[in-house]
């Protein structure tokens, strides 16, 4: 994964889901910091979690922001369960291994960090003093900002997502044209991986923000959707083509591709030749300025009404791009499943995608 600070696992995500402004415990955490008062609320119970629970009372009661508020005004810790449905239990005081190492200062704090690891349940500390709202889950601190904040940086990286897509429209662009050429270079195929891969970490950020907004993100994700329409697809397309079959005597697959892609750092996405490496090309002196044909399956695609196993069938087929353009309509004929008819739509459609794609290069 990448070492993205605001990256988070979908553990946490769905509990941030469960904290984001909209949500009837975001409305109860921000009644009590309004009201001057702090609290402590475990989302979850186990035989863990009342091992280490002593005195207050049972209410099982359904969830409400005003039950939530008027519970806390106690000095005890609030049970509620994950779904976030229902009260458990208010008033009781948490018990947790004082042996659990914590990097925490604050009495509540500590509590809350010890019995969120001891427990595995996010527990959510009110800090009446610091007027914070904190999640305690799997060993991290989260604070709750609010909304204007996130929003804020949501619209930067939005606006950076868009240059940065900009400029992976172009980088595509240039390689669909020295595809029908038959120019392409590894060097190509690895700038679109990395401005790829660039796009998609960049959304994954903005994704994280638009789970911390809940309702307040609402236009931050259209947008997000807009700008991202098509662009794993392309990266699969992409991969397809020119991901090597074989590695030595090992095979190899678009999917490890992906993976390896996916475990680059911010540092070693940035070398053309780590982007290379990662897609499968053996490391050489001059890796980068090696020709490399496309299979065609990016091309394929292009084509309306054909189906996903006659493109198999026709790469498997003519085994390169710069084969299948020079193809005729009886060659294409000789391809399991491809009639007549099917054959000049197919030569028909590949010269106009063809023609189309060069004239975009130069114009």
């Amino acid at each position: 994964m990448p070492d993205s600070v605001t990256t988070i696992d979908a553990v946490r995500r769905d509990t941030l889901r469960l904290l984001a402004p909209g949500t009837a415990l975001r409305d109860g955490l921000e009644r009590i910091l309004r009201g001057n008062t702090g609290a402590l609320v475990i989302l979850g119970t186990d035989r863990t979690t009342d091992s280490m629970l002593s005195g207050g009372f049972p209410i099982d009661v359904p969830f409400s922001a005003t039950r939530l508020r008027e519970l806390a005004k106690m000095d005890g810790a609030i049970v509620v369960d994950s779904d976030v449905t229902t009260i458990i239990s208010a008033n009781v005081q948490l018990l947790p291994d004082p042996t659990i190492p914590t990097d925490e200062t604050g009495t509540r704090h500590r509590t809350a960090d010890r019995v969120s690891k001891q427990t595995g349940f996010p527990v959510i500390s009110v800090s009446k003093s610091m007027n914070m709202i904190a999640l305690y889950q799997n060993g991290i601190r989260h604070v709750i900002e609010d909304s204007s904040a996130i929003l804020a940086r949501a619209n930067q990286a939005v606006a950076t997502l868009e240059r940065y897509k900009m400029r992976l429209d172009e980088v595509q662009r240039n390689l669909s044209a020295l595809e029908i050429e038959d120019l392409v270079t590894i060097r190509d195929v690895a700038s679109v991986a990395q401005r790829t891969q660039m796009v998609l970490r960049i959304a994954e950020e903005i994704e994280a923000y638009v789970v911390e907004l809940g309702t307040d993100g609402r236009l931050i994700s259209l947008q997000l959707e807009e700008l991202m329409a098509g662009v794993a697809a392309e990266r699969a397309l992409i991969l397809r083509d020119y991901t090597p079959l074989r590695i030595g005597r090992k095979t190899r697959t678009p999917e490890q591709a992906f993976a390896d892609l996916d475990s680059l750092d911010s540092t070693q996405l940035l070398d053309l030749a780590a982007a290379a490496t990662a897609i499968g090309f053996a490391a050489a002196p001059d890796l980068l300025d090696q020709p490399i044909s496309a299979r065609g399956y990016g091309l394929l695609s292009l084509m309306p009404r054909i189906p996903e196993s006659i493109s198999e069938r026709i790469v498997a087929h003519f085994k390169s791009l710069k084969d299948l353009l020079a193809a005729s309509t009886d060659d294409l004929q000789a391809v399991e499943g491809v009639g007549e008819t099917r054959a000049r739509s197919i030569r028909d459609g590949l010269s106009r995608i063809a023609e189309s794609k060069l004239m975009e290069r130069f114009s």
